[in-house]
């Protein structure tokens, strides 16, 4: 007997990428890639505003499970650094969405394997989030606020990615912001 699976909100193959023949090193550095799921979530904290929304970023728990960190893992020779960081999403965190420009690199130490490694960080505007993905079995998922995902990330460049992260979605709303206003008027006085 059959039985047909359907492909939406599922990865067409469950498996996470494995070994390390792959990796890229720099200068003896591993080099690594993330991404710092976030999604608005409706907010009815501010009274003043009916369209206020609250920044949310989707944290994992790490595979030895001893705290929680945002999706990341080897860059491969055979991928651009957002196609690998999106990669590393999907097989860690199970979600897609839009990759949005590096949000820098850090230099730090493994404490598990006392090596060096190069941190790269992406912002990722969750599109889709998945029922189904490589590391399901392995890995929780959580959506937090700014506070709580900063309070619980076990690293500290990672922390630096998140506020990285807050300026420059703070910097686009003041900037953006006059815009919709203006946008709003607009069309209120067509109607």
């Amino acid at each position: 007997m059959v039985a047909l699976v359907p492909q939406e909100n599922t990865v067409a193959a469950l498996v996470a990428r494995t070994g390390r023949h792959l990796q890229r090193y720099s200068k003896g550095r591993r080099q690594v890639v993330g991404c710092i799921p976030y999604r608005y979530k409706a907010s009815k904290q501010t009274p003043l505003k009916d369209d206020a929304q609250e920044l949310e970023v989707l944290v994992i728990s790490s595979q030895k499970g001893k705290g929680m960190l945002f999706p990341k893992g080897g860059w491969e020779q055979d991928e651009s650094k957002e196609g690998a960081a999106s990669r590393e999403t999907l097989e860690e965190a199970g979600v897609r969405g839009l990759i949005g420009c590096e949000l820098g690199k850090w230099s730090f130490k493994s404490k598990s394997h006392d090596s060096d490694y190069e941190g790269y960080m992406f912002p990722l505007l969750v599109q889709e989030q998945l029922d189904f993905w490589p590391e399901k079995n392995l890995r929780q998922r959580i959506w937090m606020n700014v506070e709580e995902a900063r309070e619980v990330c076990q690293h500290w460049w990672m922390k630096e990615a998140l506020d990285r992260l807050v300026y420059r979605l703070t910097q686009q709303q003041k900037h953006q912001g006059p815009l919709l206003e203006s946008r709003k008027e607009n069309l209120m006085a067509r109607t």
